[in-house]
This record gives structure tokens, sequence and C-alpha cells, in this order.
């Protein structure tokens, strides 16, 4: 073992897998290539509803090094997947546009390519509808929305508070699709070996991938394994099984050799899941010093005829502030649009951006600082459980932010402030997310030459996990981390749960810590070692498994300068703070990174991300980087995350909270503040685009 000093959790190291990612030698799901290995490339329908009739394969199989074409005549038959959207190539129906009507194999890329443009189908056409209202025929209220959350939550009798209050505000305000776009298409390399099949994946969670296969092919687990080892980022697209899994799997089992397929980048809008676009009624009554009496966010969002999915955008008003009158409710209908899924903080992102605007506009209507407002109706429990908080640093965050920034500095007039050309503002805005854990399991093991190992089916997607376990291993240990050698990503290794819903860490930090723990104890009993060292094992069942009797939420204040130019429109961010209280801080280092990059997605969420349907196709409008903008360097000039310390006794042995999606939630509604607070016009609608604000400058 090394007798360096140890660099305990908070510490900002290193991530250890850097150099390989930067030289090239950190291998994807794309990048292995198996002897006799053939290339698949999809085949997307091109209408929004009917089925398929007739599939024409003659030229697509004449191009030469073209193998096979699979559609729903030829392909292998599956057993009932776990997810609806995972039935590929099984019958003729056609629920949406971009679904994936065949697959054209080949023995090569170029080759499988240009064979699927040589494929001719013929539809038969349903009518169809994509287009959602706030008076849709088909809105209903579902029983939950995403997460197992409650649709509808009242406390209280909320029209008669509003009709009471002193003060009111009464806003409607619209989110378009978003799409994740990670940096890495999904992807994945299937092989058929002996009845065994591996499949290498862009996954967030190779334990879910493997037994969505196990489903779809009747296959026991153990005759299955799949490997995530690096994940080019995912922001909640790759959490769930994808179709390129299956579709790989089956076109190896259908040629008997190996299969590599990724998803070209226009075809991953219609796939791969997205966040769905909201119209979100917000109503606030409080008194005239401010404080609320009545809460109201309703909800109305899409999902797809395929599964019902419905974002959760109005569970983040159940926890934030006090107010004794509540009424919060879903309501969806389900489209002829690709199935909608998670995307980086799902429902808090959308959600807060209504609600948090809304409060502005209640500190404006109030003549009341907006960071004064929050403060004021902090709840002391949380108000839709009655639960008391595990913590609750939003006042700090409030308080330190403030300062930070110089927010008490400011002209709170609107459009008071111009430099040229520039109108200038400044906006504020809260955040929350949940702390989520899930049952992992883990192993540690110490050979009788010193070396140590970790062994647990986490996923890094960008975030450092392989660094942050061994940071927490090695404090259990009591040795530097670089002792402490880390596996990952791969259904061989011990289960554990996927890399989302911030929930990554805490859960394989806490069966890595209880393993590690046990190993350090038994190595205090055992010297020498035994030849073949010590091994210990920890699940955390019994820990995950009870619901604790606190509401446990990590909290965050975001501050943002605006400036907007009143001749052309264009919106530019100067400044974006962000100060959070997410309990301890495992790695200062990564943890700044997710806090950054939540906060650029944020950006790209009030003013460059659009993507709307065509009506008269049925298709996304935006399908590639160069119509999808999302932020570049030049759109963040000045990013800033703080934290404040969190001692929080009831999360788990490591005190954390999640990170890695805070960062996104209260950016677009301070930055939409700001925009407010420098032109004087308040615009309900995301993306803040140069073409929406002109008409308000001229």
């Amino acid at each position: 073992m090394t007798t360096r000093a140890p660099q305990f959790p908070g510490a900002p190291v290193v991530r250890r897998e850097a150099r390989d990612k930067v030289t090239g030698t950190a291998r994807y799901a794309a990048d292995l290539a198996p002897a006799g290995c053939l290339y698949a490339w999809t085949v997307p329908a091109t209408v929004a509803a009917g089925r398929v009739t007739a599939v024409r394969a003659v030229d697509a199989l004449a191009v030469p090094g073209v193998h096979s074409v699979l559609t729903h005549d030829n392909a292998p038959e599956l057993q009932e997947p776990d997810d609806p959207i995972l039935a590929v190539l099984q019958d003729d129906r056609v629920p949406h546009h971009g679904w994936p009507i065949a697959l054209v194999i080949a023995e090569s890329l170029e080759a499988a390519r240009t064979g699927a443009g040589e494929l001719h189908v013929e539809y038969e056409r349903d009518p169809y509808d994509v287009t959602l209202t706030d008076d849709h025929p088909g809105l209903y209220t579902p029983e939950e929305a995403n997460g197992g959350h409650p649709a509808v939550r009242v406390r209280g009798d909320v029209e008669r508070a509003l009709a009471g209050a002193s003060v009111q505000v009464d806003a409607t305000y619209r989110t378009v699709a978003l799409h994740n776009h990670p940096m890495e298409p999904h992807a994945a390399t299937a092989v058929w070996a002996d009845g065994h099949l591996t499949v290498h994946d862009s996954s967030q969670g190779s334990s879910r991938v493997r037994e969505s296969l196990a489903r779809a092919f009747g296959l026991d687990p153990d005759r299955i394994t799949v490997v995530s080892e690096h994940v080019g980022g995912g922001f909640g697209s790759k959490g769930t099984t994808r179709p390129q899994a299956v579709l790989a799997a089956m076109a190896a089992r259908h040629t008997g050799r190996p299969v590599k397929m990724v998803f070209p980048r226009p075809q991953l809008a219609e796939v791969v899941g997205h966040r769905a676009p909201t119209i979100q009624r917000v109503r606030l009554g409080a008194d005239l010093d401010g404080v609320l009496t009545a809460v109201s966010h309703e909800i109305v969002t899409q999902t797809s005829t395929v599964k019902e999915f419905v974002e959760q955008a109005a569970v983040p008003a159940r926890v934030m502030y006090a107010s004794p009158h509540s009424r919060t409710v879903h309501r969806v209908t389900a489209l002829d649009v690709p199935s909608p899924s998670w995307m980086r903080a799902p429902g808090e992102a959308s959600g807060m951006y209504a609600l948090e605007s809304a409060m502005d506009e209640l500190a404006s209507a109030l003549g009341l600082d907006p960071v004064e407002l929050r403060l004021r109706n902090e709840p002391e429990t949380e108000p839709d459980s009655g639960r008391p908080f595990s913590s609750r640093g939003l006042a700090a965050c409030l308080r330190d932010g403030a300062a930070r920034f110089g927010w008490h500095d400011r002209d709170p007039r609107p459009a008071a402030r111009q430099e040229g050309r520039w109108l200038m503002g400044t906006g504020v805005a809260s955040a929350t997310y949940p702390v989520l854990v899930s049952r992992s399991t883990a192993s540690a093991h110490a050979a009788r030459d010193g070396a140590l190992r970790i062994a647990v089916n986490a996923t890094d997607i960008g975030t450092g996990a392989r660094t942050v376990l061994a940071q927490i291993a090695a404090e259990a240990l009591g040795v530097d981390p670089e002792a402490v050698r880390v596996d990952i990503g791969s259904t061989d290794l011990p289960v554990a749960p996927l890399a989302g819903g911030s929930s990554g860490t805490a859960s394989w930090g806490w069966a890595v810590h209880k393993a590690a723990t046990a190993l350090a104890a038994r190595l205090a009993e055992h010297r020498p070692l035994p030849a073949d060292g010590i091994t210990t094992t920890a699940d955390t069942e019994e820990e995950t498994g009870e619901e604790s009797p606190y509401a446990r939420h990590a909290f965050g204040a975001h501050f943002a300068e605006t400036a907007v130019d009143a001749v052309t429109g264009e919106v530019r961010v100067r400044r974006l703070l962000g100060v959070y209280a997410a309990g301890r801080i495992l790695n200062a280092r990564t943890a700044r990174s997710q806090f950054t990059g939540g906060m650029v997605m944020g950006i790209g969420m009030a003013l460059t991300e659009d993507c709307g349907i065509d009506p008269d196709f049925g298709d996304f409008t935006a399908r590639d980087l160069a119509s999808y903008h999302v932020p570049v360097c030049a759109d963040t000039a000045d990013i800033q995350a703080h934290w404040i310390e969190e001692d929080d006794r009831h999360l788990n042995p490591m005190g954390s909270k999640g990170i890695g999606e805070i960062g996104i939630v209260g950016t677009a509604a301070a930055i939409g503040n700001a925009v407010r607070h420098a032109t004087g016009a308040r615009l309900r609608e995301l993306p803040l685009t140069p073409d929406t604000l002109l008409p308000y400058l001229l």
C-alpha cells in the first residue's frame, strides 16, 4: 500500500480516466470491432401514423456489401419487452415519425447507409395529431406522474384563498420540446457466442439493459453480459434501454456474426426520448407582506401512443414554499409523437422555470426584492408531506449568492440600466432536486501484495464516478485513492443501479463505503493476509428499503446578469452564479464541473434550444446540431459555482446529496427574470430568442 497522505472525499482529485479520454484510448460502445463484424443502419418511418404495407429490398440487397435487410416480416421474434419502445420490427404499425421500420446490415457502415437509401417502403397513412394545446380534447388526468408522484395533490381551499388574496399572479408559461443530444450517439455492439449474448452498449445502466434484453429474447440474465465501460454523456436519454441494444442483438442473432449499430444523430430526436413540452398555469396569492396564502400549479403536457410518460413539472411546487392552500395538477394527452422521457432534472427543470418566474412576477407586483420574497416564504417542514427536512440550505444559498453576486447593489427598476445599445438586467431563481438513492451491491478486495480493488457495476457518464468511488473507499480504508483500483461498467460486476436522478454516487458510494469499511475491519484482524487475499461484499437493501422520515432535498440559488441588444434582440449572459446546498461535496473538481455543466444546459434551455414538430409531416424540425442550437463557449462567459458547507446526518455514510441535475433547475428562470429586469418585458415562453424579444424593444 502507498504511504502517501490520504486524499479523502472533498479533495479536488483529477479524474483517473481523463488521460484515456483525451488521448483516445478509452473505448466506447462503437469503438469495438470484433472479427467479422457487420454494421447496421436503421430506416425510420417517414409518416406520422399508419402502417407499413410493403418493403421492397431488391435494390438495397443489390448494393455491394449489403448482407441482409430486416423488417417486421423476417426479423427475429421478441418476447414481450419490458418497455414498448423496444418492440421494434415486430409488426407493421407506425406510431410516430421516425419509428424504426427496417434495419440494413452490411460489411461496412458506408454500404449499410447506402443500402438503407435504396429501400423502397409503402405506407397506409392514418390521420395524426402532433399539436399540444391546453384545451386538447384528449387531455386526461393520469394516476401518476414520472417518479411515482401522484398526479394531483390538494391542500386547503385554493380557489377561496386566491379570491381573498391581497395580491395575485395568474400566468401561463410554455416550454418547448428539448433534446438530450449527448456527445456520443446511442450505439451498441452485439456478439452471440455459444448461446451467450454480449452487448457493449452506450447506456447509463448496464444492469437495466441486461434485464431488458433478457425479457426481449427470453433468456436467463446469466446468459447476457452488458458492458458500458465508457459512456459519452446521456443526460437521461441513456437511462432506459434504447432500441440500439435490441436491434444490434437481433441482427447478430439473425446473421450469426457480431453487429455494430450507431444511431445517426438526425435520428436521435425520435428514438431516444426528449423533454416533453409543457403548458403551465401558475397562480399565486399573497398578503401585502409577500407571505404566500395560495399556490396553484397546473401542468399540461404530452405523451405518445406507445407509452405513458408524464413530466412531473408540478412536483417542485409541493416542496418549495410555505402556503396553507395548495393545488398541483398534471394533465396529459397522447399524441402521435415520439415517446418523451428523462432529460436532466425531469420535472424540476420545466416546473421550476414556471414557478420561479411567477415568484418574480409576484415580487414585482409587491414591490418587494425577489430574494426577500423567497426568504419570507421559507417553510418549517416540507409543505406537501409535513415531514421535517433533513436539511434545507436554500436561505443560506440565497444570502451567500446575493453577497457574492452584488445583488443588493442593483437598481430594482426595470429597463433602468443601459450600456450603449445593451439593456442590462439581473435575475434570481431558486433550485431544488430530491435526494434519491437505490439499492446497490459492491465488493472490496485486498490482495496479499497490498493491491486494493473495488468492484461495482456503476456507470461513469462523464461525472467522474471512478474517481469519487475511489475516494470513498480510500477514506474507509485509510489509504490514498491512488492505491484503490475501481472496476465499473459491466454486468459481470456486483449489481448496481443506473446513473440517473442524481442518485449514482449516493447509491454506489453507500455500498462501496460499506464493503470497504468491512474490509478495513477484516484487515485489522488478519496479518499476514491469506494467499488469495480477503474479499468483502456489501448490499444496501436494508438501508435503502425503508422510507426516510425526513424530506431530503438539495437546494440552490441562481443569479444571472444578462445584456439584451436593443437593436437586434440578442441576449447575452454576462454572469451566472450558482450557490448550492448539496450535502458533503466529495470531490470539489468534479462537483464544480457538474454544477457548471448543468448551468450551461440551463442557458440553452433559456436562450437557444428549440425543437418544434412540423404539423404537416409530424417530425421534429431540428434534427441535428446545426439546427438544434446548444450553447457554445461564446455563450458561457462568466460562470461560477459555489456551495455552502452542509452537515446532514440523515442521508448516507458520506453525507452527500446528488449534484448532477440541480445546476440546470433554476438557471432558465434566473435568465428569464434578468431579461425582464433588463427590458421591462415579461416573456413567458422559452427560448427567449431575438425574434420573440424584438417586438417588445421596438
